[in-house]
């Protein structure tokens, strides 16, 4: 019986690998960015244990600052979060520092304060050249967490990260206001989004409700829209603690939270090759050409190899690449990627196979039996189901279900299909 475990995750002291709090995982990319992960740019991102803790907490709070005092407050070598309420006055607020957490900050500048660098996810882009000419979203420094040092670990989210000079600016035409408790809060242009999973992240989980986390980490209802100036209705009922399986939306990018312990359930990388492996061994054939099909390696190429399984999205049925059904019109593209099943007629996209490798979107260990559509990524089948039914944030006020390997927008009535192998003849 297959126990899936984690390798190199410690939740001691008493060895020398690091405590994990947990990771962030980008969605929209099956197991590293496409030109391969760099330095502190890449698809996954471990917040471990500090060797010796660099956390803030809120301290003195300076109100009615003329510009003068605040610019002094903010150049002492400490953090602050300055909020203009207007040309001829600020409230600036101290943080100290806190022995008991670990802050590690994100977002699209690759300015040091920044632990984990974040660009614009481009649905179904292959390469960063693809990413280039899009304008960004995604804040320089759209987030923070900060993570006890103690267990449980517990990991809470805040809006907008410190700058090089240890301050966030929240301008005059940001949201902001005086809490009840005369302490100030606001909200970042784009803001930050946070889904918590009902059922946590596994085969049982359904899609939570999406919130905005405000400077402070209090929760609000979203905006009208993502940028609007007035903000939402506070929840004071939930919290902005990230639990296995949240999601995080930066406005361009959207980032899985998964904890050290939720990590220790997923499938490892050795067990879904040796899952590719099974397939494999099984000979599935293809019913036209009877070539025998295969799931090429765990790196994923660009283009399909020639024993690579092609798929009827429409279906489900499985086959090699042929050309049976493609009609003049269709391959003139007068109907685009249509292609008429030979096993059922049915008419739908014929797309390649690809096996999902990002260990992490899986919420169990169960065989690869069902693919996305229209992308082709294969996956289990409570994965595909729990994926398709998550409304993730798309430009400024949409939502749709996306693929978690690719980002491309689902298409159909499931989004999925369940495949249909045909095994061998002898």
């Amino acid at each position: 019986m297959y126990s899936p475990e984690q390798e190199n995750i410690s939740t001691t002291t008493s060895t020398k690998v690091p405590v994990k709090y947990g990771e962030l995982i980008v969605l929209g990319y099956n197991g590293s960015l496409p030109n391969g992960d760099r330095g502190r740019r890449k698809s996954r991102f471990a917040l471990c244990k500090r060797p010796k803790a660099n956390g803030v907490k809120p301290s003195t709070v300076h109100v009615a600052c003329s510009p003068q005092a605040a610019k002094a407050i903010s150049n002492k070598d400490q953090h602050s979060i300055s909020y203009t309420l207007s040309r001829a006055q600020t409230v600036v607020v101290e943080y100290t520092h806190d022995s008991n957490t670990d802050m590690f900050q994100i977002g699209r500048s690759t300015e040091s304060p920044i632990d984990f660098v974040v660009t614009d996810t481009v649905p179904g882009s292959q390469s960063n050249s693809d990413t280039q000419s899009v304008q960004s979203t995604i804040s320089r420094f759209a987030c923070r967490i900060i993570c006890e040092r103690t267990p449980p670990y517990t990991a809470r989210i805040y809006a907008a990260g410190f700058d090089s000079s240890k301050n966030i600016f929240l301008g005059e035409k940001a949201a902001k206001w005086k809490t009840p408790d005369s302490q100030m809060d606001g909200l970042t242009t784009n803001g930050v989004l946070v889904m918590h999973p009902r059922n946590g992240f596994t085969q049982d989980s359904k899609p939570g409700v999406w919130r905005e986390i405000s400077v402070c980490g209090n929760v609000f209802t979203l905006r009208e829209t993502r940028s609007a100036q007035q903000r939402g209705k506070m929840v004071e009922t939930e919290s902005q603690e990230l639990v296995d399986g949240s999601l995080i939306d930066l406005c361009g990018a959207t980032l899985l939270w998964r904890t050290a312990e939720g990590l220790s359930r997923t499938p490892t990388l050795k067990h879904l090759e040796a899952l590719r492996q099974e397939i494999n061994a099984a000979r599935p054939q293809c019913p036209v050409g009877f070539n025998t099909l295969a799931f090429p390696s765990m790196r994923r190429k660009d283009t399909p190899d020639e024993k690579q399984p092609w798929v009827y999205l429409h279906c489900g049925h499985v086959h090699g690449y042929h050309n049976w059904g493609n009609h003049r019109e269709e391959r003139e593209g007068r109907e685009g990627r249509l292609r008429e099943c030979p096993m059922c007629r049915a008419k739908g996209p014929y797309v390649p196979l690809w096996l999902g490798c990002e260990s992490g979107f899986y919420v169990d260990a169960a065989p690869p039996t069902h693919a996305f559509n229209p992308c082709g990524h294969v996956c289990s089948d409570k994965t595909a189901a729990f994926w398709s039914q998550i409304p993730l944030p798309h430009g400024t006020h949409t939502f749709h279900a996306a693929c978690p390997f690719c980002a491309q927008q689902l298409n159909g009535e499931q989004g999925f299909v369940r495949l249909i192998f045909q095994g061998p003849l002898d």
